[in-house]
Parts: C-alpha cells; structure tokens; sequence
C-alpha cells in the first residue's frame, strides 16, 4: 500500500520542524549543510520524530538550492546535500512503515523579481533529480508565497516523477494569497497540474489555518494538508522562540481533520512532543469525505565617551521657532489618582471612518490618551503619525505612538524621530516590534538596527538636542517616552531587571501586556513598588472561547488563567453570552489593577470602541467609589 492508498481511508501525522531543533541547540547556519557535516545529528532528530509516532517524514532539504546555498559558497554541493539528505531520512525510517518526502522550498518570498524563474527552474530541476534518485517516496513542496513560482515547480517535478506530490502554500493576509487570489482557485490550479495533495504550510499557527480552509471545499481528487506553525515566534534577546504547547496542537489537528485535512504535519517551532500530541488525537479517527464551507465575518484576534553638542543650551531650548511647550504625558499621569490609557489600531486599509467614530467615542468616554501601534504584528497599517496629528488637533486626545525598531534602520529611525517631534508629536512608546516574518509580508527585512533600549536613548538624546553623532539638532525635543513590560513570564523578578534596564535606559512609564491573573497584579505590586515610573496595566476584552485560546497558546506575552478559559469555554456556542462574560473578566482586573496601580490600559479588540469606551467609564467609576470610600474612612 502506498501514501495516497493510505490517505484514502485514513489520517497520517507528518513530522515537524528540523530546524527549529538545530536552532535550539545551537545552529544558527546553513542547517542543510549538516546533511554532509553532521549526519548523526540530522538522522537523530529524524529517529525523533518517528520515535513521536510520525508516519510521514521529509528530508533535511528546505534550502537546499542553489540560491540559498549561495550565501554559504555551498551552490556546487546542490546535489551531495540533497542525496544525503534523502539517505539519512531513509536510512531513519529502514524497518518503519514511514513514508519519506523529499523536499524542496519555494525560493522566492514576497519579491517575485529578486530571482528568475529560469533560475528557479534550473535549480529545482537538479534537486528535485537527486532526490528521487535516492529512492523518496514521493515530493514535498513546501513554504511557497510565489504562486507562478509554484506552479512552475509542481510542473517540473511532475515531468520528472509519477510519484505522489505534495504542493503547500503560505498564504497572505486573510487566506489570499500574493496574486490575489484565493485558496480555493489555488488548490484547483495545483490539483489540475498534478498535485496529488494540496495544502498550507508555515507563517500561520494552527488557529488561522484551521479558519481559512474552513473556506475551502475539498478537491475533486486531491487531498488535503496542513503543517501550522507553533502559533507566533517571540523576538526575545537575538532569538526566536515558540512556544504553542503540545496539547493544543493535539486538539488543533482534530480540528483541522473536521475540515478535511488527512496528512497534518509540523513547521516552524514544532517538535516531536506535537507530533506526539497530535498522534494521539486523531488517532482512529475517520477523514471527512464531505464538509460545508463557509465565509468567514469575524475578525483576526488578537489580539527595545560623550560627545559634546557644539550648540550651547540656551541657544537649544531659547528658538521661538520650535514647538510648542508641552506637560509630558507621564507628568501629568502622574499628578492623578488614576488614568486611562486605550490603544485602538490604526485601519489596514484607507477607510477611517470606523476609526475617528473610534476616537469620539473614547474621547466621551474620558480617556486619557489615545495609543497607536507601529503596524501591529508586522502588517502595513496607516503610519500612526499621520493618525496622531489628526487625533490631536482634530479630536483635541492625547495620542501615544508607537514606535518600532524592526522597519527602520538607524537613519530612518532618527529621520522619523525628527518627524515626529516637528510636527509636535511628544508622547511615544519605544519598542523592538514583531519579527516581520509573522506578517503579512514575511519577505519584507526586519532591521533592527536599534532595540527598544537603544531607541529609548536615542529617544533621551533628542531630549537633549543631539543626535548620536553628536550634531545639534538647534532644539530640543520633549519625548515623553513609554516602554513595553511583560509581566507574565515564569521569572518576573528577570522580567523586573529587564524593567530597570529600561529605566536606565530613560524610560518614563510602562504599559503592559494584557494580563488575566488578578494574582500576578498584586504580585506586580509588590514586585515593583520601589520604582517611581508609572506602570499602566493591560487589560483587553476577551470575545469569545476561541478568541481565549488563541491568546493562551499562539500570542507572544499573554497567558490566561484556567479559571478564565474555563469561564469562557462554558459559552463557547453562544457569541453574546461570551462576549457578556469577557467584559465581566475585565471589570474584576480593573478592580485589582485600581488596588495596587493608578494606571490602566486597555487594549480595543478588533476596533470594538464600544467596549473600551464602557471600560473606560468603569475605570473612572471604580476610581471614584474608592476615592469616595477611602474619604469616609479618614472622616
């Protein structure tokens, strides 16, 4: 019996990442290359996941191709790196049941000019001959954000072999994929070329993917795929980290087998503990021959020797040309019990109605300041500065604007400060900023230049009217500068030392990620109750049982508690009631946060205003009710 017999009448587990496991133990190079350096190492992890339960395994070859191998002068060994990445994958599975895929991936990433297809196509052409030279079970053509890149791909391996193949895409923003179009026309474009499996790879984590094929129909003749990604990598001092855990994925294939998926694998951040997990949970369990599909409404969750300035002081700070003088955000926060702060995104797209209609009603409501990101999880959004000067002058609200480190480099980042200071824009957030690679542009280069601590500095020395290099800037800037802290890692007394680093640094206040353990905010108290920066609480409306988990196991910084996934589970069929009991979990935080912190921020899910707006009426409320109780007790 062959792969595509066995797919017919049953669901088969693939395995899961090869380079995440080099990664973590120390490889940061051409993981491919150890297919000839490294053998012992490369067959291990394959034994690994065999080991876990995988039926299906592919061989150390992701990158094997001339235009990769280029940048490690490896080009001329193209064909000994896929032979041997194809006998140590077969020699694993000698004695198994194991069917071995050799692999080959998509070369070009969101730039389709940066590489010929006359190159690809040469290059693809001698991995894909010494690959089935070695005797694979079949194709695997994987992380393909290209579509014509891809078709041209399956084309030629399908001239080359009679062999099952398997063609998965990485798709864009909402399921589309680069040329526009959608899942469904891609899958029949790839079963008509000769794809015996059709599915998605990478960039996604298994929330999104077991969403966007809930869209697709299932092939006429193919079958399909999906190897999700351990949900987002976090950036976390030079290194990337997943951290999905295995039970989750093991409930998440489940979930993809109700959309029709019959082989589910692995890609970045997964490890034999998913495999496992995921083994055992679709284990005898029946694929789905028929399934309705359905448009998909809602929206996606979710949710851093002194060089003397040449101009003296007076002459800095004396310009009558500069702008205006104005009380730091921090100052005034400060000065009160309480204080609101609310982040509401700015639009994906040019229509901004929803969000001014955003703005109003926050003003109404009596926040305190409007917060900005920097194109949240490195998708292009409109540059919050041309927001912030709207918000400002049109609406009279504070804005706060993030700025990230990872789309400028060190020219642009100064160039933006400038910017933003000239057009009397003070109050700003200093962060690193996602990876872009878990955007809607993974091709697209993260800079990082700077990080936060590094921006904040910069941030201190526009403050003194310089610039790095040590040229006057004829005035000085007057940043108020917040700084993102993360209060739910195992090691919050780490995650305090990070905090002070930053203080150091000249960070002004702190805002948090959301945080769900009215717990882990008294012991933020006492953790940090011997700084004077202002720390501004998390706090973000969870919407439904699915929004929860999603949070839980694929978003960087946020952990729920059981208590609280458990009280959303109970109204997993009812969106109201869901949504009822979010708002409800949120005024208990607030009511903890108002004990120990006077600020709160509150993060808008999915531009629902309303909500942050009557979270924001319940701050002031609570504040007062305690203001008022506290005065009866002196009386």
């Amino acid at each position: 019996m062959g792969l595509l017999d066995e797919l017919r009448t049953r669901v088969l587990v693939a395995d899961g990442a090869m380079g995440t496991l080099l990664y973590l133990n120390g490889i940061d190079r051409c993981f491919e290359e150890l297919n000839l350096t490294r053998p012992e190492q490369v067959r291990q992890i394959h034994q690994a996941y065999l080991g876990a339960g995988a039926e299906v395994i592919q061989t150390n070859t992701y990158a094997a191709n001339d235009h990769k191998l280029k940048r490690y002068n490896l080009e001329y060994e193209l064909e000994a790196i896929n032979r041997a990445g194809a006998r140590l994958a077969r020699s694993a599975a000698e004695g198994t049941s194991a069917y071995v895929l050799g692999t080959i991936g998509g070369i070009r990433s969101t730039k389709p000019g940066e590489v010929t297809l006359g190159e690809i196509k040469r290059s693809n052409e001698r991995q894909i001959e010494s690959l089935l030279g070695e005797g694979v079970d079949g194709l695997l053509l994987e992380t393909f954000y290209d579509p014509e890149e891809l078709r041209a791909t399956l084309a030629l391996a399908r001239q080359k072999t009679d062999l099952p193949i398997v063609a998965q895409v990485s798709t864009q923003d909402s399921g589309f994929l680069q040329d526009g179009s959608t899942l469904t026309e891609m899958f029949a474009i790839l079963e008509g070329l000769g794809a015996d499996v059709v599915g998605l790879n990478c960039r996604l984590g298994p929330f999104h993917m077991t969403r966007y094929l809930k869209q697709v129909p299932l092939p006429k003749h193919a079958f399909l795929s999906a190897y999700p990604n351990a949900g987002l990598p976090e950036y976390n001092e030079g290194r990337l980290r997943y951290r999905s855990g295995a039970d989750y994925f093991g409930r998440s294939a489940l979930e993809l087998r109700g959309e029709g998926v019959r082989l589910i694998g692995g890609c970045c951040g997964t490890t034999p503990e998913h495999v496992a997990a995921m083994v055992e949970a679709v284990k005898g369990a029946a694929p789905i021959t028929e399934k309705i599909t359905e448009r998909s409404t809602d929206t996606d969750p979710v949710p851093f020797g002194r060089i003397e300035v040449r101009e003296k002081a007076e002459e800095l700070s004396g310009s009558e040309d500069g702008p205006p003088a104005e009380i730091p955000f921090h100052t005034a926060a400060a000065a009160k019990d309480h204080s609101v702060i609310v982040e509401l995104d700015p639009p994906r797209t040019l229509r901004t109605e929803g969000f001014f209609k955003g703005v109003q009603a926050l003003k109404e409501a009596g926040i305190d300041a409007l917060t900005m990101a920097d194109n949240s999880l490195a998708s292009p959004r409109i540059a919050n500065e041309s927001l912030a000067s709207v918000v400002k002058e049109k609406y009279g609200v504070k804005p706060l604007v993030h700025v990230a480190c990872r789309d400028r480099n060190m020219i642009g980042l100064q160039s933006h400060l400038m910017g933003l200071a000239a057009s009397g824009i003070n109050q700003m957030i200093a962060i690193t900023g996602d990876p872009s690679k878990v955007g809607d542009v993974p091709g697209a280069t993260s800079v990082y230049d700077y990080n936060s601590f590094d921006l904040i500095k910069l941030c201190k020395q526009f403050n003194e009217g310089r610039l790095p290099s040590g040229r006057s800037l004829g005035l000085r800037a007057n940043f108020s500068v917040g700084a993102a802290f993360d209060p739910n890692g195992r090691h919050l007394d780490k995650s305090v030392q990070r905090l002070e680093k930053k203080i150091a640094a000249g960070a002004d206040y702190f805002m948090t990620q959301p945080v769900y353990d009215e717990r882990r905010i008294e012991e933020l108290y006492h953790a940090t109750k011997h700084l004077k920066q202002q720390i501004f609480i998390g706090v973000m409306p969870l919407i439904s049982a699915q929004n929860a988990a999603f949070l839980h196991n694929e978003v960087p910084g946020i952990r729920l508690t059981d208590e609280i996934l458990e009280r959303m589970q109970r109204h997993e069929h009812d969106k109201e009631a869901a949504m009822q009991e979010g708002m409800a979990i949120s005024r208990s935080l607030i009511d903890a946060i108002l004990e120990y912190f006077g600020g709160v921020y509150i993060m808008t899910p999915f531009l629902r205003y309303e909500q942050s707006a009557e979270l924001t009426r319940y701050v002031h409320e609570a504040a007062a009710k305690r203001a008022l109780s506290k005065s009866r007790l002196v009386q």
